[in-house]
């Protein structure tokens, strides 16, 4: 149970962020798509730290969870609007931590 809240609220706030009426968040000067792969990337990491068996699971939530805020960006009225390019530097950020998950466990095995 403890492993669901310390990775659910980590998405409630990307979860806030990506869905608040822009004016409420504060002004980052970082490239939006880094952003977002960064982001990605650390989620999908700290899920593979609290399951680390499941990786592919933990990869299609993190993908799933963001076409759902997509998707959700571009059907509510808060002037947010859905871009691909956002999912796909999604997208990037989690297959960036799935390959730097597959090269910390080929060095463990190797090392053991």
């Amino acid at each position: 149970m403890l492993r669901f809240v310390a990775y659910g609220v980590p998405c409630a706030v990307i979860l806030y962020v990506c869905l608040a009426p822009t004016e409420a968040l504060p002004t980052v000067s970082v490239w939006d798509k880094a952003e977002h792969a960064g982001t990605w990337a650390v989620l999908t990491a700290l899920g593979f730290l609290l399951w680390p068996r499941r990786p592919l699971r933990v990869a299609a939530f993190a993908l799933a969870f963001g076409v759902a805020i997509e998707i959700l960006q571009g059907t509510m009225g808060l002037g947010r609007s859905a871009d691909g390019l956002d999912l796909l530097a999604d997208a990037v950020g989690v297959v960036a931590a799935l390959a730097a998950f597959a090269l910390f466990r080929r060095r463990r095995r190797r090392a053991a």
